[in-house]
């Protein structure tokens, strides 16, 4: 009869526990949308965001340290950055020569120097950063997002990529694994395409009509939808009819959302659209604040290209100086335009890579660095992140 008597102590728990008000997180949660500026290769956080004033002191010195068990060349003596760091905002925070116009955004970032990853490797350590696992094939943030918060917008993804890399993960960080197949993201061009060719495949019949395509959608649901009555549960089968229905809605919304001509003049010079170096990059973020402000949950902005883009073995001086003017100016226009919408409150933008660069010089020359996954610097802005911190 003791026995007996605590199930029912179980249950009297539970049943109070379903009673009970649910209680609140100890902070109101207050973003809405996500936008993951990817860079793609691995920028130096000693280059950019985290001065080492003892790299300054002790340049050309043998590194003191345990060297990491995995290096892809001969690993140097210690280098200095070629670039000098200055404070900036009323936050103080060091920021490189190399981002003058993300400096003047410093008092709404938070900067985080203590990431560390698994795997010094690029596909390894972009699946750790995208899913969480170098080893096992998990759900991207997107999708997790994308389930979580579902869609604010029915005619509209949840989840976009914008030109993302085919390379180094490929597919699986923007996947869904084992959730919804809706949860996915839907890639918008990719690296190797250019920016203003970039568009949902497909978004338009040339054959038929809207009325004509609505009926043949719904003779495939209904067919779809009776195979799935028969043989019971298929969430690709039902990932496949949310899929139609949709690409059918999408065909309106989407074409409204890409075409960034209607902004004005001013907004296109604030994204780096009136220079030819900044227009690629910049119009990428400008397609991702015209996604999130539709009710978009989650939209991946990747800067690359064929080379790996931030992947500076060689040439440190010459790359990280191309990649940043590439990009410097569309993310603080980002960031200026989203503040000054009333966006960046619920917006979180996360900047970063899959990890960032060795104190040490790689191989022979002074010139270079390998990838270095044991510390390394990302940054947040807006969606009640602290800032300035």
């Amino acid at each position: 009869r003791s026995a007996l008597g605590f199930g029912a102590l179980a249950l009297a728990d539970l049943l109070h526990a379903a009673d009970a008000p649910a209680r609140a997180p100890h902070f109101a949660p207050r973003a809405k949308r996500v936008i993951f500026l990817f860079m793609k290769g691995g920028p130096s956080h000693l280059d950019t965001f985290d001065p080492k004033p003892l790299l300054d002191r002790d340049d050309g010195k043998p590194y003191p340290g345990t060297r990491p068990r995995v290096v892809f060349a001969k690993t140097g003596n210690l280098l200095k950055s070629p670039w000098k760091f200055k404070p900036h905002g009323q936050s103080g925070a060091p920021v490189s020569e190399l981002f003058p116009h993300v400096a003047g955004c410093v008092d709404d970032i938070c900067f985080v120097h203590s990431l560390h990853g698994t795997n010094p490797a690029h596909g390894g350590a972009s699946l750790k950063l995208h899913t969480g696992s170098d080893s096992f094939v998990r759900p991207s943030m997107g999708a997790w997002v994308a389930y979580g918060l579902g869609t604010a917008n029915d005619n509209l993804p949840a989840f976009l990529t914008v030109c993302p890399t085919l390379a180094h993960g490929g597919v699986n960080n923007w996947g869904s694994a084992f959730l919804p197949a809706a949860c996915q993201g839907v890639p918008i061009g990719n690296a190797s395409t250019p920016v203003e060719q970039a568009k949902v495949k497909y978004i338009a019949s040339t054959g038929l009509t809207p009325d004509a395509q609505k009926k043949q959608l719904d003779l495939l649901a209904g067919l779809n939808k009776t195979h799935l009555a028969g043989a019971g549960p298929d969430a690709a089968l039902e990932g496949r009819i949310e899929s139609f229905e949709l690409a059918f809605r999408m065909q309106k919304a989407m074409p409204e959302a890409e075409d960034v001509s209607k902004e004005t003049a001013a907004t296109h010079k604030l994204y780096g659209l009136d220079d030819p170096v900044t227009a690629p990059f910049g119009r990428q973020c400008l397609l991702a604040r015209r996604f999130a402000e539709r009710g978009v949950r989650f939209v991946q902005v990747t800067h690359s290209d064929a080379n790996v883009q931030w992947d500076q073995h060689g040439n440190l001086r010459k790359g990280h100086a191309k990649n940043a003017l590439e990009v410097d100016r569309p993310i603080a226009g980002l960031l200026t335009d989203l503040k000054s919408r009333g966006l960046l409150k619920d917006t979180l933008v996360l900047w970063g890579g899959e990890f960032g660069r060795t104190p040490t010089v790689e191989g022979g020359g002074n010139d270079g660095r390998d990838h270095n996954p044991e510390g390394f610097t990302v940054w947040m802005a807006g969606g009640g992140v602290k800032p300035g911190l």
